[in-house]
């Protein structure tokens, strides 16, 4: 692609960004969002079921670690895999299918007699999992308007705290009820294959990737539902034309990682995977573990489930104040500062030794570190051109889904060697590294996507 034609905005671009948030916006953000949150709940349920496993099936700390640190594998494929596949075969077409892949595969993980079988079935959440996360938030920020994009990404991010917070219920009151808790946990699971009948042929495709691909017709019959929702009067609409304007290619180049490190995108691409993989390390790390080190610190089963679901709550106004400051301070700011609130919560929460110190600093680390994830995700998207976006954001995730493999697999290692404090020093470590990252990105708050 050339300098002149990425510095162009889309005529569906600038249709769109000129629009108020209305009931269009509004679908795509809900619809988007309830597949984020049955992706949390996912994720969050296999903590808990860890947990339970861990004592049901007598399973040493190595093997409950690589049920996490598999399914990340899968994760580390699936985000990859995926973004390519959304740049070159559409974003809604992806999601979708990752939801249809991970849920039938969850559904599965509920008749599974040994380790071996879970360990396969997680994988292949993983793949579908991985998948979904940066083709959600490519598709959203495509329809977003550019004054307030980062704000609608943050909050498209806290549907994620929707989606733990149900896994946290679900571990608290369903679990423990009986040996086979976790098999129904599982079952629960099952439900975003369901939803991805809804996606599939309830929400729109991008007008962003289908006029980058020449298909004007539908781009701007997509957009004029949106205008026509609108109070304010469309644009200068005008006839979809049969071949691209020059200087747009009616066929954008071919979405590929070499792309992602041409002159102009290097810089941005090695700050863009080194925030995501510190993030993803110190996240997983500390919150895949946390339900079974508090059981390890004496706590019953039901007293850890009841104390993550609290540190869980604390996600949401984390969310919010983030999505306030994310239009505010801008994207750098914002991310940097969360992240260095996460980097003190976790050396103050890896030397609590009270239940009230417990709850707070395990609290203030879900606060800033979702908050820090919102931001994250917000100016992830914003990196890249239409063509390149789902490919840039796939990878970026790719690269910290790395990290999120490593971390469980560290855990129990990290703790025998100095067990919580050393532990939860090296996760805050990762978090201000993080935070020094996010200086190599490139803040476009209120710019449109197609911009510069």
């Amino acid at each position: 692609m050339t300098d002149a034609a990425r510095a162009r905005t889309s005529d569906a671009g600038r249709r769109l960004d000129r629009l108020p948030f209305g009931r269009p916006h509004l679908k795509v953000l809900t619809g988007s969002g309830i597949g984020w949150a049955l992706d949390a709940m996912d994720v969050g349920l296999i903590s808990f079921i860890i947990a339970a496993l861990a004592q049901q099936w007598d399973l040493v700390p190595g093997e409950t670690a690589w049920i996490a640190s598999i399914g990340f594998i899968g994760m580390a494929i699936g985000a990859s895999i995926g973004g390519l596949l959304a740049d070159r075969i559409g974003r809604r077409q992806v999601f979708a299918l990752t939801l249809l892949v991970y849920g039938l595969a969850t559904g599965a993980s509920a008749l599974v007699g040994g380790l071996a079988a879970l360990l396969v079935l997680r994988f292949l959440v993983g793949l579908g999992l991985g998948a979904e996360l940066p083709v959600a938030s490519t598709y959203v920020s495509e329809f977003a308007p550019a004054r307030i994009r980062g704000r609608v990404i943050v909050i498209l991010e806290a549907f994620w705290a929707l989606g733990w917070t149900a896994a946290a219920l679900i571990g608290y009151l369903v679990i423990p009820l009986s040996d086979d808790g976790w098999r129904w946990a599982f079952a629960l699971g099952a439900i975003p294959a369901a939803y991805a009948l809804v996606v599939r042929w309830g929400l729109p495709e991008s007008a962003r990737w289908l006029e980058r691909r020449g298909r004007h017709q539908e781009a701007d019959e997509i957009v004029a539902t949106f205008e026509a929702a609108s109070t304010r009067p469309p644009a200068h609409r005008r006839p979809a034309p049969s071949v691209s304007p020059a200087p747009q290619a009616t066929t954008p180049p071919k979405a590929s990682v070499r792309a992602l490190w041409q002159p102009d995108l290097r810089v941005r691409t090695s700050a863009l995977w080194l925030v995501w993989f510190c993030v993803n390390f110190s996240y997983y790390g500390a919150f895949i573990w946390i339900p079974t080190l508090l059981v390890a610190q004496g706590f019953d089963l039901v007293r850890s489930f009841e104390y993550t679901l609290w540190i869980t709550l604390a996600q949401l106004p984390g969310y919010a104040v983030a999505a306030w400051l994310i239009e505010v301070w801008g994207r750098r700011a914002t991310l940097s500062v969360f992240l260095i609130g996460s980097a003190v919560a976790a050396l103050l929460f890896g030397t609590a030794s009270t239940e009230a110190m417990i709850l707070l600093t395990g609290m203030a680390l879900s606060f800033f570190n979702l908050g820090a994830w919102g931001a994250l995700y917000a100016v992830t998207p914003e990196m890249y051109p239409t063509s390149l976006r789902a490919t840039g954001a796939g990878w970026a995730a790719g690269a910290g889904r790395i990290a999120s493999i490593v971390a469980p697999l560290s855990v129990p290692l990290l703790l025998g060697i100095g067990g919580a404090p050393v532990l939860f020093t090296v996760f805050g470590a990762f978090f201000a590294v993080a935070a020094v990252g996010t200086w190599g990105l490139v803040d476009r708050r209120g710019v449109a996507l197609d911009e510069g």
